[in-house]
């Protein structure tokens, strides 16, 4: 009885973050920009680097939202399966890019077969799961040998004194911002709060290694509010 109410209790969580996210899809990308000041951009053109997608290859992007981190690697010839928990991203993603094959899919159970991808990579996505180990040792499972993943997530700041810049405003500024822009301004509230409670650059590391991922390393972007982690299977 208690793993099935340890169960029941992950799934209403799960479910709560896939409506949070469901209320926030339509401006999603815009409030991404906003509040970034356009850095996020950049990231993503980081983060496609990182992966180096070839003709041929298959590649899982992971939370992908509304699919703007995924059409670069399908522009490069790779064919890219876009997956997301939030129906209502995948919705908006399947309007702007129908070209796409949307999937819908939970981190800690992915429906692919094993050794399914070259490549596998998550953005902005892996600290809203409830069991990082668990989802990095799923990553693992379908990736191929010789496969790579990369991780793209905020992180922490490496310069002291700009890293309690960063916190105050992930406390003060970013609600103000998200409750004139957003159509779900507390969903915002999660975000700084889900940003100061994750690992820094070296833990994370650490957690793929513990995962099963090998030559684990990270390059910090904007001064490490975001990391770029990359390992291999």
């Amino acid at each position: 009885m208690q793993r099935n109410d340890s169960r029941a209790g992950l799934d209403r969580r799960r479910a709560d973050v896939a409506a949070m996210f469901d209320e926030v899809a339509s401006r999603y990308d815009l409030m991404n920009d906003l509040l970034s000041l356009g850095q996020d951009r950049a990231w993503r053109t980081q983060t496609v680097a990182a992966v180096d997608p070839l003709p041929g290859q298959r590649i899982l992007d992971l939370a992908a939202g509304t699919g703007t981190s995924s059409a670069p690697f399908a522009a490069a010839g790779a064919t890219v399966i876009p997956a997301d928990l939030s129906f209502g991203m995948l919705a908006e993603g399947r309007r702007r890019f129908g070209s796409l094959p949307f999937v819908n899919a939970d981190a800690l159970w992915l429906p692919f077969a094993d050794d399914a991808f070259d490549a596998v990579t998550i953005s902005f996505g892996l600290r809203n799961v409830e069991n990082t180990g668990a989802a990095l040792k799923e990553l693992l499972r379908v990736t191929r040998p010789g496969g790579r993943i990369v991780i793209c997530e905020f992180s922490t700041p490496t310069w002291k004194p700009f890293r309690e810049v960063y916190q105050r405003y992930l406390l003060t500024m970013l609600p103000k911002v998200a409750a004139v822009a957003s159509s779900n301004p507390s969903a915002y509230d999660y975000l700084g709060e889900s940003i100061l409670a994750w690992p820094d650059q070296r833990t994370l590391a650490d957690r793929l290694h513990t995962a099963g991922w090998r030559s684990v390393g990270w390059k910090n972007l904007s001064g490490g509010i975001v990391a770029l982690h990359r390992a291999w299977a």
